[in-house]
């Protein structure tokens, strides 16, 4: 086993970093399945050789010691002691709390792939719309774009802003690809996405709209 060996009585969580890593793009690897794995489940799994076999899609005990342990390298992939259950509540009852956690100054709104917003916090009603129509104008000269972006530049993030004359982000906008659908986080300022509340999002969403689609 390569001198890998488990920690009993945990149970396997995505961190932050982890979940933001597994929904930041549609282009798959093996710790993005790993984690969009455990993204569906209702529940943490226990940190087990049978569990990661499932997890994974891997039969081999030892690939599977060598990716958790990649992905733990990469701070994507934490233990925690007590099992977790999926945020179970109505999103439009959840959903803006989560969101109001993850931005420096409290305006933040997630829009769908037509341009609608599906929940806001600290922007007005019409300012929320035309933000989320504009993610949506965006989405499509990115996709329309991605190749120079990608391949002559190099550039493979799919997160675009609007800057102030440092460059530092005053209005940013992040896609989430969930299942077959893309959201877009619409962050006023600087986001703050190493709450535990980002995981809960992703969570959320993932149950919500690629478990059925899965």
């Amino acid at each position: 086993m390569s001198g890998y060996h488990l920690t009993e009585g945990l149970f396997l969580y995505p961190t932050p970093s982890g979940a933001y890593y597994a929904v930041s793009s549609h282009e798959m690897d093996k710790p993005r399945q790993f984690i969009r794995q455990m993204l569906l489940q209702s529940a943490t799994k226990a940190l087990t050789i049978e569990n990661l076999q499932a997890l994974t899609g891997l039969d081999e005990a030892e690939k599977c010691m060598e990716l958790l342990h990649h992905c733990q390298k990469l701070g994507w992939v934490q233990g925690v002691s007590e099992e977790l259950t999926y945020p179970a509540d109505q999103l439009d009852k959840i959903l803006p709390n989560m969101l109001s956690t993850i931005t420096e100054n409290g305006k933040v709104l997630l829009a769908d792939m037509e341009g609608f917003y599906l929940a806001s916090h600290g922007f007005p009603h019409e300012v929320a719309e035309e933000l989320s129509a504009l993610s949506a104008e965006i989405a499509t000269v990115h996709a329309r774009r991605a190749g120079v972006l990608v391949n002559n530049l190099g550039q493979a993030s799919q997160a675009w802003a609007i800057v102030d004359v440092f460059g530092n982000s005053q209005m940013g906008f992040w896609p989430l690809f969930i299942g077959k659908n893309r959201f877009v986080l619409v962050i006023s300022g600087i986001p703050h996405f190493n709450q535990p509340e980002f995981v809960s999002l992703v969570w959320a969403l993932a149950i919500r709209y690629a478990a059925k689609a899965s």
